[in-house]
């Protein structure tokens, strides 16, 4: 079994250029340590409760009836712990599992011999199913409602297709983007979960076990303050933990402390509100540099010396959605929040007199 990508805990193009520490795509160096923290069963999956009792209901459901579970599509942001779900849904189901991606499934061959290969109850994972190839995805339309594949033998007006049965399966797709899914693949599936991002207590506990994990002692402040600044995902709240646990045992008495937790995330620039270096230095250009805006997303990114996709698909989600920033059709502009959190007095003028340049 290949080692998967997600966590409770993708690479994205342009991830090398921010900071790892809080990235919510997995970074490969480090999914080793992450596979460690995942939890094994149902039960001992924190947050994410309204999945987790309809997902227990459907595959008891199956279980008692002794077939196999409807297909299932989980989708939210990454690191949240879709991988680990589709993990736990094959160790409910006491099934093999098989895990690929859709960037790895780029023609209908590959898929094919993918399925021909299963064995009957046995979980099929698809990591970013949205980008799947379309000959490989209209395969799988057929594949999961008739479980039969169609060989194409032979080329030209000579080719015949060659009907294969595969025994019953189930297909769990992941997908951080369900908007791109076309909707004949996404009618498919029988269950569709959508994991939101988790609370400071729920992060808490996931810390908290993840700890217990990695036989530290870790002491509830300092669990609370990691939680805090994680940006409401489990992996990187994991990330924080073992930085902290590096510099207690480096730096500091080898304690996981209040103390411990905030100096660890004072050296890696994580902080209070789980911003970093290149999330203040955004708002920092923003605020000082264009008078808090608008100014459009290339000048900003310039302006802070990154790549236009790094700002747009690293920085400015968790800044938009903590309300630091603003998307307008002029451009981005510094939410009041931005200021203060900068230390800075928003100016007096009425905003949007500084000229829009670049694309937004």
């Amino acid at each position: 079994m290949s080692e998967p990508d997600d966590e409770q805990m993708h690479d994205s193009p342009g991830a090398e250029h921010h900071d790892h520490l809080t990235d919510p795509d997995a970074i490969a160096p480090e999914r080793a340590a992450e596979a460690a923290l995942r939890p094994r069963r149902l039960d001992e999956f924190v947050g994410q409760q309204v999945v987790r009792d309809q997902l227990s209901l459907v595959l008891d459901a199956a279980t008692a009836r002794g077939r196999t579970p409807e297909h299932v599509l989980l989708s939210g942001p990454p690191g949240l712990g879709k991988t680990t779900l589709a993990m736990i849904i094959a160790a409910e189901l006491a099934a093999p599992l098989r895990i690929t991606s859709g960037p790895a499934v780029q023609h209908a061959g590959d898929l094919a011999a993918i399925l021909s290969s299963l064995d009957e109850g046995e979980v099929l994972f698809i990591d970013e199913v949205h980008r799947l190839a379309r000959p490989a995805e209209e395969m799988l339309y057929i594949a999961m409602e008739d479980f039969r594949v169609d060989v194409v033998v032979g080329k030209g007006v000579g080719a015949t297709a060659i009907p294969l049965d595969l025994p019953p399966f189930t297909v769990v797709g992941a997908t951080t983007r369900a908007g791109l899914l076309p909707a004949p693949l996404r009618d498919r599936f029988g269950f569709v979960g959508h994991l939101d991002y988790y609370g400071p207590k729920e992060l808490q506990e996931v810390v908290r076990r993840s700890a217990l994990r990695l036989e530290v002692d870790l002491e509830a402040e300092a669990a609370a303050e990691i939680a805090s600044r994680s940006r409401g995902t489990p992996r990187i709240a994991n990330r924080l933990l073992r930085r902290v646990r590096d510099w207690a045992q480096v730096r500091g008495t080898g304690a996981l402390d209040l103390e411990a937790a905030r100096e660890a995330l004072r050296v890696y620039e994580v902080d209070k509100r789980g911003l970093d270096r290149l999330d203040r230095a955004v708002l920092s250009a923003l605020c000082t540099r264009f008078a808090g805006g608008p100014v459009g997303l290339s000048t900003l990114a310039v302006a802070v010396g990154e790549e236009t996709e790094t700002v747009e698909t690293m920085v400015e989600p968790y800044l938009v959605r903590e309300g630091f920033l603003i998307r307008t059709p002029r451009g981005r502009t510094a939410a009041a929040a931005a200021w203060t959190h900068l230390g800075l007095a928003p100016p007096e003028a009425e905003t949007g007199t500084t000229p829009m340049l670049g694309r937004f």
